[in-house]
């Protein structure tokens, strides 16, 4: 009976704490969460948002040039940018009041697709682009995030913020990081850089492989103002059951 006591005091605790987590409000929880699928955009509807962000682009890669100048550029996505060698693509899309509350907007992320694009360049930049109606309100760099996870107004000022995703892989590794933006004086504002929210190494076979995720939990707050962000880290293994446990506080290093 003494040894089971112990036992029992451990499992209590565990579930309180699980409990206890349950009911704190979270912005999004990377261990569980699905992440947005593709938006489905007509072609007309598509061919009007890149008109109105791009003067001139490619419609395929096929008419990407294997000549252009790029000598003594010291950006090279922005020499293919100026060259109008880029193919551009909708990735994701949210609807909201982004500039001016009540306004009923779009949110688009753009793939610029730079030609020859590398791995070393992400594949080239991301933009944002907010529409009203017919009008281009912002065109902004997205510092290559690549989807919306979540439209949110946490500070209940009937503008919308966005979390941000941006992913990259390699050598087996899938690392995903995150972003909460909000456009101010039609400028893009980061309110906070969440950096590396999710990795996993599983696919790497390297000895031990796991995953990593973050939780983002929202502190008290009241309308006009932003809540506290609290970011708690857990682990586990690269089984088909995942058991996450603990791992740490504030934001996951690379």
């Amino acid at each position: 009976m003494k040894t089971l006591i112990p036992v029992v005091l451990v499992s209590i605790a565990a579930c309180s704490a699980v409990i206890a987590q349950a009911g704190r409000p979270k912005l999004f929880d990377f261990r569980t969460a699905t992440r947005n699928n593709p938006p489905r955009i007509t072609a007309a509807a598509n061919k009007k948002v890149l008109s109105a962000v791009f003067p001139k682009y490619l419609s395929d890669t096929r008419y990407c040039k294997e000549d252009v100048d790029t000598s003594g550029a010291d950006d090279y996505l922005a020499a293919m940018r100026k060259a109008g060698q880029i193919v551009p693509a909708i990735l994701d899309l949210a609807t909201g009041s982004f500039t001016v509350a009540g306004e009923e907007q779009i949110a688009y992320v753009i793939s610029v697709g730079e030609c020859n694009a590398s791995h070393a360049d992400n594949f080239g930049s991301k933009r944002l682009a907010i529409f009203a109606g017919n009008r281009l309100v912002v065109n902004a760099d997205l510092d290559f995030k690549s989807g919306i996870l979540k439209k949110t107004d946490l500070d209940a000022n009937g503008i919308d913020e966005l979390l941000l995703l941006g992913g990259d892989m390699n050598q087996g590794i899938l690392i995903e990081t995150a972003a909460l933006v909000a456009v101010r004086n039609r400028q893009l504002t980061v309110i906070q850089d969440f950096k590396k929210v999710f990795e996993d190494s599983c696919a790497s076979l390297l000895r031990g492989s796991g995953i990593d995720a973050s939780v983002i939990f929202l502190g008290p707050a009241r309308i006009g103002q932003l809540p506290a962000l609290q970011v708690e880290n857990y682990r586990a293994g690269c089984g088909r059951t995942k058991r996450w446990r603990f791992k740490s506080k504030g934001i996951m290093e690379f």
